[in-house]
């Protein structure tokens, strides 16, 4: 979700109006993937690198996820939604925390889009820590190395118990994947567009859905075979 501070930027505001501009977004979106029947959405809320930005603004951030599900949460359990958080969330303060296990204590029985947030998450991340728990449980003759194959890894990553990402969507302009869910991104489809965050609505994600509808999943095989298997 990239372009908040470019936004406010150009309106000459400060960053964290962007920020807050772009919960609307976040709204819109999932909203949006409910309606369209969408069974994952992942948000990349925070990364693991951006502890690194002003003090002033990681603390609006926080603030602002503090903020968001105390206004959020309800509306989102009304609507069925299955609220997660992924990330070192070990490393956030104890009352964001204590919201967190709120949230997710709160919607952990509804069936309906299964709405995960990304905190204080990196790619790398996850996936050293999959190989330090492997690692560790081979050390202690749990597993047999040689039993390790990718579906042995997978199962030590944040996201483990749901279906890999079939579309990866990123606003701002950039395109790159800047360290977001690295492997589970193996076989996504992949869309950019120049759309700052904050402006991102149920429009430009039908146009996402869209482009998607249009890419054949060939995972390796030939278009022919794809095709052969579809009749």
């Amino acid at each position: 979700m990239d372009g908040n501070g470019r936004w406010a930027r150009a309106r000459g505001k400060a960053r964290h109006a962007g920020h807050r501009a772009g919960v609307k977004a976040v709204r819109a979106t999932v909203e949006a993937a409910a309606e369209k029947g969408v069974g994952y959405l992942t948000l990349f809320a925070f990364s693991s690198e951006n502890w690194a930005r002003p003090a002033d603004e990681v603390s609006s951030l926080m603030s602002l996820f503090v903020e968001a599900l105390r206004r959020e949460v309800a509306e989102l359990h009304r609507n069925n939604v299955k609220l997660r958080f992924v990330g070192a969330l070990d490393q956030l303060s104890g009352g964001l925390q204590k919201k967190i296990a709120e949230a997710e204590s709160k919607t952990a029985g509804n069936s309906g889009l299964f709405l995960n947030v990304a905190v204080a998450f990196g790619g790398r991340w996850d996936i050293v820590n999959a190989a330090r728990s492997l690692a560790s449980r081979a050390a202690a003759g749990d597993i047999d190395i040689a039993s390790i194959d990718d579906e042995a890894f997978a199962s030590g990553l944040q996201l483990a118990d749901i279906p890999d990402p079939d579309l990866l969507i990123r606003t701002g302009g950039e395109q790159r994947i800047s360290n977001f869910m690295l492997w589970n991104l193996a076989y996504a489809e992949l869309w950019f567009t120049d759309v700052l965050w904050p402006e991102f609505d149920k429009a430009e994600f039908d146009k996402a859905l869209a482009y998607f509808a249009g890419k054949q999943r060939r995972y390796g095989h030939t278009g022919e075979q794809v095709e052969a298997a579809e009749c």
